[in-house]
This record gives structure tokens, sequence and C-alpha cells, in this order.
């Protein structure tokens, strides 16, 4: 991160005859699916060109940050990086001394590296190395499976809100890997962004936090619009909130899964309106895991293709997430909460969901 702070995220039967058919023709579309899949990740990965997507360069008011060199497509691989190094989010151990003994454990270039990022919240009167490095750590550090990493290269990425911001990333426990993808198209000269934080809240709570806990004033193409922009932009992002709240109520059964998988559609629509594309993999699992628990077949289906959709662009093709809702599509029933509510149909994806 440049100029910005970032701190660490705070985790049978033996079937009969037909039955059998169903599951032969079941395996079949699955497999049909993955062929699907793959043709997906040769057009939007595999087959990009050969240079560099992006390159590093100091951006007015931000330092340093990554700007697109050509023209990126949705679901580009951008960055796998392994971490410089980890600390477990708990420890007994002083955090400014765990730090520096990692970082003189690194090599030359991984320590120049480290050194090259910016930090904030730390006084001009503080300069003794291992403060400082500390900062810089506290400041570009995310979230690593049960630890807490930090990636040099990812680093580079600056803030943007809701439909701003245009990369992901995730971690890969099974290759200890962070990977960066393009939640969308990215066109040659725009800037790289990711997200710091939640940004399904009005504009006035996403700023104050960013102060508060960064140290900048976000001036996102979000953040930027006029007063009527932002207000309309607000009012989709606090009712997205709100039936987030509201269809998590169905793991506690005081909802039922209609009116769940209604709540669903209804963040999709939504999301589509204000163009925040994040976590659309996760919202159709979800929708997976209701339609399952009511015996669904169908619905569970067309979620489980959704979810593959977009868990490839934000996580990757070859993610073991992905491969599991492909499974999903292929047979319902293996799910691991199918039939564990009454049977109900609760519905598949609105018509322009995608």
């Amino acid at each position: 991160m440049t100029s910005t702070k970032r701190k660490p995220p705070p985790p049978k039967k033996p079937p009969q005859a037909r039955d059998a058919l169903r599951f032969s023709f079941g395996l079949r579309l699955g497999l049909a699916f993955v062929v699907a899949v793959v043709a997906y990740l040769f057009t939007n990965g595999a087959n990009a060109p050969n240079r560099p997507a992006f390159e590093v360069v100091r951006i007015p008011g931000k330092g340093k940050g990554l700007i697109a060199q050509r023209d990126i497509q949705q679901g580009e691989l951008l960055i796998r990086e392994k971490p410089l190094f980890r600390v477990p989010s708990s420890t007994t151990e002083s955090p400014q001394q765990l730090v520096w003994k990692l970082l003189q454990a690194t090599s030359a270039e991984g320590q120049a590296a480290f050194w090259d990022l910016s930090y904030v919240n730390l006084p001009e009167t503080v300069t003794q190395r291992d403060h400082v490095a500390l900062a810089i750590f506290e400041t570009n550090a995310v979230a690593a499976g049960q630890q807490v990493g930090i990636f040099p290269g990812m680093a580079r990425l600056n803030h943007g809100c809701s439909s701003a911001f245009n990369a992901v990333y995730t971690w890969r426990e099974s290759e200890q890997m962070l990977y960066v993808h393009a939640l969308r198209n990215i066109s040659k000269g725009q800037e790289l962004l990711t997200t710091y934080t939640d940004t399904k809240r009005p504009r006035n709570e996403r700023r104050a936090f960013l102060s508060s806990h960064y140290g900048f004033e976000c001036t996102c193409a979000v953040c930027s619009l006029d007063n009527a922009g932002s207000l309309a932009s607000d009012r989709r992002l606090t009712s997205i909130s709100e039936f987030y709240r509201y269809f998590a109520t169905w793991g506690n059964g005081d909802i039922t899964g209609v009116e769940a998988i209604e709540a669903i559609n209804n963040i999709w629509k939504l999301e589509e309106e204000e163009g925040y594309w994040s976590e659309r993999g996760r919202l159709a699992a979800d929708a997976v895991w209701i339609a399952a628990a009511h015996s669904d077949f169908s619905a569970v289906r067309s979620w489980a293709r959704l979810a593959a959709k977009w868990y490839t662009i934000e996580l990757g093709g070859d993610s073991e997430t992905v491969l599991e809702v492909v499974r999903f599509a292929a047979n319902p029933k293996a799910h691991t909460a199918w039939n564990s509510r009454e049977p109900l149909p609760v519905g598949g994806p609105w018509p322009s969901a995608g």
C-alpha cells in the first residue's frame, strides 16, 4: 500500500434405475460445464497477452500504485505472490521484535522491497528501525490464512470503494500463495484498485473509517460522486447490507428458504445497479446451500453454475472452491446440506443474473 494505512484484517441407499439415469445425465452435464469453464479460462486469462499487465508508478496524492500497461480481461490473474513473511494473528511475543526478527531472516532483495513500502501513523520523532519496520508491516499486511502476511507486490494496490475497485485478492492455503485477479475489465492506463474494508455502507461512514484506520480520505470514483449520485449509491449500499443481514436469519429458522433466496436476488439486483461485483461467488454459494437444504434440485444447479462463474473470476478457475461448486452443479445431492430442511422449491437466480 502506498501512503495509506492497512491493518491486518482481524476466517444411501443404492440408487434405483431412474435415479442412476438421472445421476448419469447430471454427471454428463457437469463434465460439459467443466469444459465450458476451461474454455472461459482460456479466453479470460490463459490466452491473455504475455507482456506485463501493469507497472508501478508514482501517482499524485497516493505515492506509488499500479497502472495497467495494456487492456486487462476480467478474471485475469494479475499477481501470484509468496509472503515475504507471516506472523500469527495473536502472539505473546513483542510484535515489534517478532517483525524485526522475521524481516532479518529474508533475502537482501526482500528487505529492499520491504523498506520501499510506505507507512503511516508513526510520529516523525520515532526513527528506530524496528519501530519503522512494525509500522510498515501494520500499514501493508493482509490476512493470509490463520496468519497475517506481508506481500510487497500486492501492497502496491491502492483502495477503491464499491464499484471503484477492480481487483480482488485471496489466499490459497494449499499453495501458501496470494492470488490477485481482475474483478472486471480494466483498460490500459487505468489504476488497479482493491478494497481495504467492507464498503457496503454510506460515504461518510466509509471515509470516517478509512481516515481513522488507514490515514487518508478516500477520493475514489464512488466517493467523488456529486451529492445526488452519492445519496443514490448510499441508499443502494445500505439496502444491500440490510438484505445481507435479513437472509442470514435463515440460518436460525427465522425466515423461509423462499424468503432467503428472494433476499439474495434483491442483493444481486441492487449490486447490478450499483456496479458492485465483489463477493458474488460467495453470495451464489450461499444460495446453493439454502437450495440444497430444501432439496431444490434445479435451484442448486442454477445457483452452483452462477457460483462457479464468479468464483472463477474472483479466485481462479483452478481453485478448489470452483471445483467444489462444479461438483454440486453436476450432483446437487452431494452437497453437505442436502435435505437438512423441509423440501421446498426456493427458486433460482433472477433472469438477468450473470
